[in-house]
């Protein structure tokens, strides 16, 4: 009788663990998606700039359509991105873009010291800042993720969540459009 008791109570034990890393797993899966849509948000917020931005560059350079052009192009490319390792692609190809917008402007002294374009790189700046912490919210929560996902005992029923994909950077440019004037 004693060792149907011992059996019962292992059995017990092992279903609250698997429930208690079920409930874990589903946890993390969830932090990821949140995450993830705070990335979403922080980069329509540069979208949303970009054309302000673009139309107050144009102002004062119109002979610069081939750099507007590209801005312009880049934004869309990360618009209609749909994984994080296309959204990091798109937004180094942006990054890039924006750094030709703000080297174009280092030719025209009255646009350095326009308010509205003062206004906008404060944004931009801003902005910027926020996809840092957003990109490393998310990366963290992925890590813990695939870490529950891949430890024992919850390797056992990890397939109730998909594996996430880091927000990687290219390594070629790392660096975040410089804005100061």
């Amino acid at each position: 009788m004693s060792e149907i008791v011992v059996v019962g109570l292992v059995l017990l034990v092992a279903g609250g663990l698997l429930a208690v890393g079920y409930n874990a797993l589903i946890k993390a899966s969830i932090q990821v998606k949140e995450a993830w849509a705070q990335i979403e948000v922080q980069l329509k917020r540069r979208y949303d700039l970009i054309p302000n931005l673009i139309a107050t560059v144009k102002g004062y350079a119109a002979h610069e359509a081939g750099t507007f052009e590209k801005v312009t192009e880049a934004r869309a490319n990360a618009i209609n991105a749909t994984t994080p390792k296309a959204q990091a692609q798109a937004e180094n190809m942006l990054s890039g873009a924006l750094k030709s917008l703000f080297a174009v402007s280092e030719s025209y002294p009255d646009l350095k010291a326009s308010q509205n374009f003062l206004s906008l790189q404060e944004e931009l700046s801003t902005t910027e800042n926020k996809i840092a912490f957003s990109r490393q919210y998310y990366n963290d929560s992925v890590q813990k993720l695939n870490t529950l996902r891949s430890t024992f005992p919850l390797l056992l029923i990890k397939n109730v969540t998909q594996p996430a994909e880091f927000f990687q950077g290219d390594e070629e440019n790392k660096s975040v459009p410089e804005v100061k004037f």
